[in-house]
This record gives C-alpha cells, structure tokens and sequence, in this order.
C-alpha cells in the first residue's frame, strides 16, 4: 500500500506556493449542518494574482480561511510554501502563518491608539519580536504611505488605513498574501489604490495574492478567476475583463 507524506511534512519544492487537495468543510452541527467546501483542489503558483468569486454562502471566505490556515478543514490538505499544514499543532501554525503567510481583511483591524508604523509592528510585537524599524518603514513606502508613519487611523482615510494593512500582511515578506473583500468599504478610487497595489506585489515584488471578491472589477485585476458555487470550484477563468467575468458568475449561480 502506498502512503502519501505526512502532516507538518516539508515536501519537496513546487512552482505552486499554496495547495488545496481534495478539501472539505463544514459549518454548524448535525441536524443543521451545512456543507462549506464539498472537496475543493486547487493550486496557486509563485507569482500569479488568483481572485475567487462566487454568491454569498458559495464558500468562498471558508476556502480562503482554510487556506491561510486560519481554520482547519474537515478533511484534506493545505500546503502552504512546501509545508502540509495538517498536522501542525496551533503554536507551530501561528508560527507559520506569521511567517510565511499575510492576511489582509475588509475590516482594516487597525488598533485606534496606535500609529501607522507601530500598527504593521503590531504582530511582531504579539509575537515577542521586536520590529526593525527600517522594515516598518520600507513596508509603508511600499504601499505609498512613506510619510504617514506618525499619523493614527483617525487621521487617515480609508484606503489609506487599508494601505497600513496591507503594510502590515507585508512585514515578515510572506510567501503568499490571502485578501478578504480588502475593497469591500472603500469608494472606487480607493479601491482602485488597493487593488493596484495588489497587482504590484506580483508583478514588482513577486508575491503571490489570492484575493476574495464579490466584484468583477476587482476580479478582472488577477491572472485567473476562481468561481464557486455550493462549495465547489464551478468555473476557473484565464484573466479576462469584468463584463465576461460577470457573465460567467452569473451563469454559474443559473446552473447550480
């Protein structure tokens, strides 16, 4: 009988950074269970920007959670930078996850009292590490934000406080940078901020972004367009334009 590797096993190196193998999730308990990922597979490779779409309730913020490693899956794999994640206690997925792995959020989780630079240390901080300054300051040059280091969230607007959080995911240079609806609060020329610079980090600085969206403008900045729909992958788009991405999310829903 043949054995695949281990949980916590480091495999061997791929061009693929995150992969989901055969992935299952569940919301809730028995008679209201609901099923969240009906066996999802799905690679994203070094330096590529992935959107993933799909209706409310389709499984898209679960898969992205699952993904990052910010939830355990029912069943499955998650492999992140060559790491199987399925059996990593909490302290070693922390530790992997502030290590290799940025998160940014619709809700910027700035603390208020904090400064822009003392927020993207923050984690570090937490962490017990102290930040290097000059990394702060590179990760807010990085997202346009070089000479507001001093200023608090009150004093920025809000892409600009999205910007900090990008700064922030950025710190530890992380393998793969996970966004869940990062312009779902922001006006369109902040979006537009948010999303340009999400497209930099692949094609500048060679991240790789995943990037949950429920807008087909957003959507049309990745290289590919993931599609959910009852916890399956239903659609997988080459970059395309926003008028066929709606199109086909649309369709989708019709068919499911």
């Amino acid at each position: 009988m043949c054995h695949g590797p281990g949980p916590g096993t480091v495999l061997g190196m791929t061009d693929s950074i995150v992969e989901l193998r055969d992935l299952r999730a569940v919301h809730g308990a028995e008679p209201r269970q609901v099923t969240a990922l009906a066996g999802v597979s799905a690679s994203f490779r070094r330096a590529t920007f992935t959107a993933v779409m799909g209706p409310s309730g389709s499984g898209k913020s679960t898969l992205l959670h699952c993904a990052a490693g910010l939830d355990r899956p029912a069943a499955g794999q998650v492999i992140i930078d060559g790491t199987d994640l399925g059996g990593l206690d909490e302290e070693a997925r922390t530790r992997l996850r502030r290590d290799r792995v940025g998160f940014v959020f619709q809700a910027y989780n700035l603390v208020s009292s904090l400064t822009a630079a003392q927020n993207v240390g923050l984690p570090l901080r937490l962490a017990g590490r102290r930040p290097d300054p000059a990394a702060v300051a590179g990760a807010l040059d990085a997202v346009g934000l070089a000479g507001r280091a001093g200023h608090r969230p009150s004093e920025l607007s809000g892409g600009e406080q999205q910007r900090v959080a990008v700064a922030r995911a950025l710190l530890s240079r992380p393998a793969v940078v996970f966004a869940d609806e990062p312009t779902g609060a922001l006006d369109t020329a902040a979006s537009r901020q948010v999303l340009d610079l999400l497209r930099a980090l692949v094609d500048q600085h060679e991240r790789t972004v995943v990037l949950v969206t429920h807008d087909p403008v957003a959507a049309a900045h990745a290289d590919r367009v993931l599609i959910l729909n009852d916890g399956r992958i239903v659609d997988d788009l080459a970059g395309t334009t926003a008028e066929r991405i709606a199109a086909r999310t649309a369709l989708a829903e019709e068919r499911c």
